[in-house]
C-alpha cells in the first residue's frame, strides 16, 4: 500500500519529479518527462509495480524530514537507541543525464538500513532486463528505456528486485545514484556527489534569492514558489499542473485526473505568483512557449497542451492499476482538452497585461495573437462553455466565463491605451461594456442578493469570489458582499470552501469531494478586500496547518478523514497559498483591485 498522500515530499530535475514517502520509498517517477510512462508506480498500486525503498530495516525508528533551507534537497533522519543517520534525497537540475541521488550519512553509533529497487517501466506493467555490468554498477533495460544504478555496496536479486541490508557507523556514508537514458546510448558517467550536491544547492538558493518583493516572503511562501518552480519543464517553459495522475478527489471515488500537462489558466495564474515574487525570466519563457503552443488559428486554441504544446491529449485507462488506495479508474491523458472554456481567454490576457507592467516587453507577434483571440472572442463569447471546473455534463453559460471575457477586454484595453497599441479600441470598449450588463443583468440573482454558478441556476461557485479581485466590481458593491456571505452559507465545509455543491450541479460524475483548497484562499482573500483582516488571517492560518511537514499541499482536503486528497503537490493550491500570503502583506494599506497592482491573484481552477 503507498502511504498518505501527505506522507510524500518532492524531489525533482526540472523536467521530471519524484515522490518520496516518510518510510523511505520512492513510489513515483516518470521518466525521462513529467508526462512519461512512470518506471515507479506503487503510489498507484503496491510495491510490485515499481518503486525504490530506503529505509531502517528495524522497526522503533524515529523519522523526521526537512528540506534543507531553500531548496529542493530532502534530508530524512533516522534515529533509534542504538545509532542515527540521515538520508538526503536530492535530482540535480538536469544536465548531460537525469539522475536521482540518495546520500546515506552515519551520524552516531549504527544502524541498519534496508534498500529495495523494484523497476518497472510502462506504468508499473513492464519487468526490466537487470544486468550486474560491474562490481557496483546495474542497468535494466526495456525496449527504449534503461536504467543505471551505482551503489556503494553490493545489492543482490530476489524475486524480480534488487535488494540489500546494511549497516551505516558514524562518519560512514553511503551512496546510491540511479541514472535514465535511452537504452541505444551509452551510459552516463556516475557523477561526482559532493559536486552534484553543492550545485544542486546552489541552484536552488541562488534562484530563491533572485526574487526580489517589497515585504519578506514567509517562509510557506517561499517553499510553495519553490514548489512551483520545479514543477516548470524547463526545455520548453511549460508549467504541469502536478506531477502526478489519478490522485482522487474522493478516496474510492473516480474523480481522478491527469494533472501532469499544461492548462493555459494554470500556468497563467502560476506565473503571476512569480512576478509578484520577482521571478520574470520564468515569465518570459512561458510567453515563448505560449506562443509556440497555440499558434495557428484563433478557434483552434485548446485550454490545454501538453509540456511541449502537443495538442493530442487523448485519455485512456490502466487497467492493470488499481488506483491509489483503489481509486479507479487510473487516467492517462485528459479528454477535456477540447472542452471550450472562455475564462481561459481572460486568463491569458490578464497575465500578459501583468507580465508587460512587469517589464516584460511587448513584441509585435505577441500583440497580433492577442488581438486575433479576442477577435475570436467576440464571436463566441455567448455561447455555453464547460467552466473552469471542466464539467463533464452540458455545457451551461458560467457566470465566471462570462466574467473572465469582460477580463479579456478590460486589460486589452488598458494595454493598447497604455502602451500605445494598435487596436479597435471604440469596438472592444463597447463589447466589454456589453458583457458586463449582461452579466449583471443574468448571472445574478436579485432576490438572494448575489451571483449564481450559471445563468438562471441556483447553484453558487466558490469562482464567483473572485469578482471583486478581478475588478469587475469593487468590494464594497453589495452585489459582492452578498456573494461572498452567500458562499459562506451554501458552500462553507469544517471551514473550508467546496468548489460547488455536487449534489445540486450536474457536472456528469457521481458526487463527493474533499474541500478545495485555492477557494478557501479566496475566501481569504475576498476578506482581505472586505476588510475583514483578522478573518482572513485566521483562515490563512488554518490552511498552512494543512500543509505537511515539508509544506506541501494537494488539491483538496477531506475534513471527515482529515487527509489530503487530489493530485500532488498542486500548483493551484501553492500559487493562491502565495497569493494569498501577498495579499495579506499588503492588508496595512487600502485594498486595491488587482487589475491596477500585481499582487492579488484570481487562482482559477478547473476540474
Amino acid at each position: 500500500m503507498p502511504g498518505r498522500i501527505e506522507d510524500y515530499a518532492l524531489i525533482g530535475d526540472l523536467e521530471t519529479a519524484a515522490l518520496v514517502g516518510r518510510d523511505g520509498s520512492i513510489d513515483w517517477l516518470c521518466w525521462p518527462r513529467f508526462d512519461s510512462d512512470a518506471c515507479f508506480a506503487a503510489l498507484l498500486g503496491d510495491a510490485r509495480h515499481g518503486r525504490w525503498l530506503l529505509c531502517a530495516a528495524d522497526s522503533g525508528v524515529k523519522v523526521s524530514r526537512r528540506y534543507r533551507e531553500n531548496t529542493l534537497i530532502l534530508e530524512t533522519r533516522l534515529e533509534s537507541d542504538a545509532g542515527a543517520a540521515t538520508i538526503i534525497d536530492f535530482m540535480p537540475p538536469r544536465g548531460n543525464a537525469s539522475d536521482v541521488i540518495r546520500l546515506v550519512i552515519g551520524e552516531r553509533g549504527e544502524l541498519a538500513l534496508y534498500t529495495e529497487l523494484v523497476i518497472r517501466f510502462g506504468y508499473g506493467a513492464v519487468v526490466p532486463w537487470v544486468t550486474h555490468v560491474a562490481p557496483e554498477q546495474w542497468q535494466a533495460i526495456a525496449g527504449p528505456d534503461m536504467l543505471q544504478l551505482h551503489s556503494d555496496i553490493p545489492m543482490k536479486g530476489e524475486n524480480l528486485k534488487s535488494v540489500c541490508r546494511f549497516t551505516i557507523k558514524a562518519g560512514e556514508r553511503v551512496s546510491f545514484v540511479l541514472a535514465h537514458c535511452p537504452s541505444h546510448l551509452p551510459p552516463p558517467k556516475k557523477p561526482d556527489i559532493d559536486c552534484a550536491l553543492a550545485d544542486t544547492e546552489h541552484f536552488w538558493r541562488e534562484w530563491v534569492a533572485k526574487g526580489q518583493h517589497e515585504q519578506p516572503l514567509t517562509d510557506a511562501a517561499t517553499r510553495s514558489l519553490i514548489t512551483l518552480r520545479a514543477l516548470i519543464y524547463s526545455p520548453t517553459g511549460g508549467i504541469v499542473a502536478a506531477p502526478t495522475t489519478s490522485l482522487p478527489e474522493k478516496i474510492g471515488g473516480v474523480r481522478n485526473w491527469d494533472y501532469r500537462l499544461c492548462w493555459l489558466r494554470d500556468a497563467t495564474l502560476t506565473l503571476l505568483a512569480f512576478m509578484n515574487a520577482g521571478h520574470f525570466e520564468e515569465a518570459d519563457a512561458w510567453r515563448h512557449w505560449l506562443l509556440r503552443a497555440i499558434a495557428g488559428s484563433p478557434d483552434q486554441v485548446q485550454i490545454m497542451y501538453g509540456i511541449a504544446g502537443e495538442r493530442r491529449l487523448t485519455e485512456w485507462e490502466v487497467s492493470w492499476l488499481p488506483g491509489y488506495e483503489n481509486s479507479a479508474p487510473v487516467r492517462i491523458g485528459n479528454a477535456a482538452y477540447s472542452q471550450l472554456q472562455i475564462d481561459v481567454f481572460g486568463e491569458v490576457m490578464d497575465v500578459l497585461h501583468q507580465a508587460r507592467k512587469g517589464g516584460i516587453a511587448t513584441t509585435e507577434t505577441g500583440w497580433n495573437l492577442q488581438c486575433q483571440l479576442l477577435s475570436h472572442l467576440a464571436k463566441i463569447w455567448e455561447q455555453p462553455d464547460y467552466g473552469i471546473w471542466e464539467v463533464r455534463g452540458p455545457p451551461r453559460h458560467f457566470t465566471y466565463s462570462k466574467v473572465m471575457a469582460w477580463v479579456a477586454f478590460d486589460r486589452a484595453i488598458k494595454d493598447a491605451q497604455r502602451y500605445e497599441l494598435d487596436a479597435p479600441l471604440t469596438e472592444w470598449s463597447t463589447l466589454r461594456d456589453r458583457i458586463h450588463r449582461h452579466v449583471c443583468e443574468r448571472g445574478y440573482d436579485s432576490k438572494r442578493n448575489c451571483f449564481v454558478q450559471s445563468y438562471g441556476s441556483s447553484a453558487l461557485d466558490a469562482s464567483l469570489l473572485l469578482i471583486a479581485q478581478l475588478g469587475f466590481l469593487p468590494a464594497d458593491d453589495e452585489r459582492y458582499l452578498g456573494t461572498v456571505r452567500a458562499i459562506e452559507a451554501s458552500l462553507l465545509s469544517d471551514g473550508f470552501v467546496k468548489r460547488y455543491d455536487t449534489q445540486i450541479t450536474d457536472d456528469g460524475l457521481p458526487p463527493g469531494e474533499g474541500v478545495f483548497l485555492p477557494c478557501s484562499f479566496w475566501l481569504a482573500d475576498a476578506y482581505v478586500m472586505c476588510g475583514r483582516l483578522g478573518e482572513a488571517q485566521a483562515l490563512f492560518d488554518r490552511l498552512l496547518a494543512l500543509s505537511n511537514d515539508v509544506g506541501l499541499l494537494a488539491e483538496e482536503y477531506d475534513p471527515a478523514t482529515q487527509r489530503l486528497v487530489g493530485n500532488f503537490p498542486q500548483a493551484f493550491s501553492h500559487l493562491s497559498l502565495v497569493a494569498t500570503a501577498c495579499n495579506l502583506a499588503h492588508a496595512k494599506k487600502p485594498a486595491e483591485q488587482r487589475s491596477e497592482r500585481r499582487c492579488p491573484q484570481d487562482s482559477s481552477a478547473r476540474r
